[in-house]
């Protein structure tokens, strides 16, 4: 069967693709399933502040990858990535909706927030939208307010929680664990010579968010095969380390994974990070760490 080209599209950044925004989604999926229209998502990268304000602090839930990821997860078929740059940016209002919406997409209907600008200096609003949908013959339908709060008071929310190390309150908000995503690299082998060896996790975009420093219960999925294992996120103070790293030990592993693309899951932060008197004192933590995270595991 041949999808139907003919899309029904929500527009945003959808970063963390949390519960707030779920709602939302959900709404395309069943208008496209009524209609037999492609559910699309039409959302912008990089950030807009990355390139207009060129902010280097903006720290993202998700890579754009995992944001695309998760929503084809949540039944969105066509994630429709535009590049935001200085061109995207002088675009008119009508130039990107005949341009982009209609003329690119085949946009039939847009759902989309009461609050939702756009065009060069964001000068067009819901109402402008409206009013091109009659020329252009296709349909608005308008996400509450209270759709729209619920989508800011989540991220929010989830950022506080992932700053402060509460993994309870970040993945509930989520709607499913936090998680990084980055390659194994080689590191210094002092959790080796701890009888805790490491992978180290490299991330190469620098605006995924990461948690606060501390260590934590993790999962991943290795080979199809699902493996848990503690995190620690820091600097390692006991040997006077300089750069923050991210390094997790996998219980009952002991595979070779360097080069690999290891997805992590955060479950639980089970301390802060903390400088020991001697390596002696940081192994005996480690085992206590163990015993908890397993115990963490077992409930």
């Amino acid at each position: 069967m041949i999808e139907n080209s003919a899309k029904i599209i929500t527009v945003g950044t959808f970063d963390g693709v949390h519960i707030g925004h779920k709602k939302i989604l959900n709404r395309v999926v069943n208008l496209a399933t009524a209609y037999n229209y492609t559910p699309t998502v039409l959302t912008l990268f990089p950030h807009p502040r990355m390139v207009l304000q060129k902010a280097d602090d903006i720290k993202l839930l998700n890579t754009i990858d995992e944001r695309i990821e998760i929503l084809k997860a949540c039944g969105i078929k066509d994630v429709i990535v535009k590049k935001f740059d200085t061109v995207f940016a002088n675009l008119s209002a009508e130039a990107y909706v005949k341009q982009i919406l209609v003329d690119e997409l085949n946009t039939k209907q847009i759902v989309i927030g009461y609050d939702h600008h756009f065009g060069k200096n964001r000068s067009a609003n819901i109402d402008d939208l409206k009013r091109f949908a009659d020329v252009y013959n296709f349909k608005v339908e308008e996400i509450s307010a209270q759709d729209i709060e619920d989508v800011t008071v989540s991220s929010t929310k989830i950022r506080n929680a992932l700053n402060t190390g509460k993994m309870a309150i970040a993945n509930s908000f989520l709607g499913y664990n936090y998680f990084i995503t980055g390659e194994v690299v080689k590191g210094k082998g002092l959790g080796r010579t701890l009888d805790f060896p490491t992978a180290n996790i490299f991330i190469k975009e620098h605006y995924k968010l990461i948690p606060c420093d501390g260590v934590y219960v993790v999962k991943s999925k290795i080979e199809a095969t699902t493996v848990y294992g503690m995190m620690n996120i820091g600097t390692n103070p006991t040997v006077d380390g300089k750069s923050r790293s991210i390094e997790v030990h996998f219980f009952n592993f002991d595979k070779d994974i360097y080069g690999k693309v290891l997805s992590i899951e955060f479950l639980h932060r089970l301390r802060s990070e903390q400088k020991f008197e001697s390596l002696e004192a940081l192994k005996k933590q480690l085992h206590s760490d163990r015993t908890n995270a397993l115990d963490y595991i077992k409930r």
